[in-house]
């Protein structure tokens, strides 16, 4: 590389405008604005959040400390007027056992995703930060600047940010150009119908959370969103097959009573929509002037999830990278992945949770946790912050 270091008046292209992108921008602008240097940034998303004219797969449900760490770090005042509700307890199904879990911390956020992104994008274009509509189609990376080609006019900028989740196209461009390799992924179903009002008002406030005997899903969720629930399974290869047993299995119809018709009652309920999430990391997410953020990178926890508020943890570490230390890979191996060793760390100790979890509902031995957790409050805190991702 000519320079290692991002030039007064660089500029950064930031490959989608999520939670991560959107997160990577703000904290760039605010940053270079507190060290007195310019910064110019472009946020590249080809989806239109507003409208919502596409379904976000992810459930929508934010937990602490997002709040405060867009408030300290991007001076933003958490959206609490797109809350769907407050969770604040978790019923868990295992074993043919219920068991229900309490928490005396913040209580999580329920929200539509969509919502939240569009939001999230549209602070991005009123703090001055240009974004273009379009999705990028190709890459050259050069010793001294990284030519992005987009569907409309191509960019040229000094690093450019990764924060595409798990999209295919864009991960085989880098793919193809820095010998990327994206994260070990789970397949989710999910779907959403409206309850009779009285079936609902029982629910709200509470996630059911199920670890299904069927080996092939690892687990399940019903999650109230205001006036609808969204229900969701996750495992290697689920399909709408295996959706339509869960929604059949009598635990679920235990917990949802009024399934039957659903459709006929309201359009658009029970559609299944296919999504992945990240179980791993991704190979070689920086280098020479690049560098991944959120999903794209594998950054989430391994066991507890919130996707979304590691995106945005690592879009700000992304952005005090590149202002504080520069835009090499010597740079980001040093400092993005040191300060990222959090959520790192946890990955070998959270897939093998994830995997004893999955072995002891399926051989009943998670009956024994259960009882166990009714009379012992410490290890019904553990499970509440295990399956809540509070901790």
């Amino acid at each position: 590389m000519s320079s290692s270091v991002l030039p007064n008046g660089g500029h950064v292209v930031i490959i989608g405008g999520g939670p991560g992108g959107a997160s990577c921008a703000l904290a760039l602008q605010r940053l270079a604005a507190q060290m007195g240097r310019k910064v110019h940034i472009t946020v590249l998303e080809g989806k239109r959040f507003v409208g919502e004219h596409h379904y976000n797969q992810c459930v929508g449900v934010l937990s602490p400390p997002l709040p405060a760490l867009l408030k300290e770090f991007l001076d933003l005042d958490f959206p609490y007027h797109l809350s769907r509700g407050l969770i604040r307890e978790y019923v868990l199904h295992a074993t043919g056992q219920t068991l229900s879990l309490h928490g005396e911390c913040e209580p999580s956020i329920a929200l539509r995703r969509v919502q939240f992104d569009a939001w999230f994008l549209e602070t991005v274009r009123e703090r001055g930060i240009r974004v273009q509509e379009a999705r990028a189609v190709d890459l050259e990376f050069h010793a001294d600047r990284v030519v992005v080609y987009t569907e409309s006019a191509p960019l040229e900028a000094d690093v450019v940010v990764g924060a595409f989740g798990l999209d295919e196209g864009t991960g085989a461009l880098f793919r193809r150009h820095t010998g990327y390799f994206p994260p070990r992924a789970l397949s989710s179903i999910v779907t959403k119908y409206h309850p009779y009002p009285e079936h609902l008002v029982p629910l709200q406030g509470r996630i059911h959370a199920f670890l299904p005997r069927d080996p092939r899903i690892e687990f399940g969720a019903v999650t109230p969103k205001g006036n609808h629930l969204t229900i969701n399974i996750a495992g290697q290869d689920v399909d709408v097959n295996l959706m339509q047993a869960f929604l059949d299995s009598p635990e679920v119809h235990a917990v949802l009573p009024d399934l039957e018709g659903a459709r006929a009652r309201h359009e658009g309920d029970l559609r299944f929509f296919k999504g992945r999430f990240p179980c791993s990391l991704a190979k070689r997410f920086y280098g020479d002037r690049y560098v991944l953020v959120g999903d794209a990178a594998g950054l989430v926890r391994a066991f507890k999830g919130k996707g979304v508020t590691s995106a945005v943890q690592s879009g700000i570490r992304a952005a005090e990278t590149i202002l504080r230390h520069g835009i090499t890979r010597a740079a980001f191996h040093a400092h993005y992945r040191m300060a990222n060793q959090d959520i790192i760390r946890d990955l070998p100790y959270g897939q093998a949770m994830r995997r004893l979890t999955i072995f002891a509902a399926r051989t009943g031995l998670f009956r024994a946790v259960m009882s166990a957790a009714r009379s012992n409050p410490s290890l019904q805190r553990a499970l509440f912050d295990a399956v809540s991702a509070h901790a």
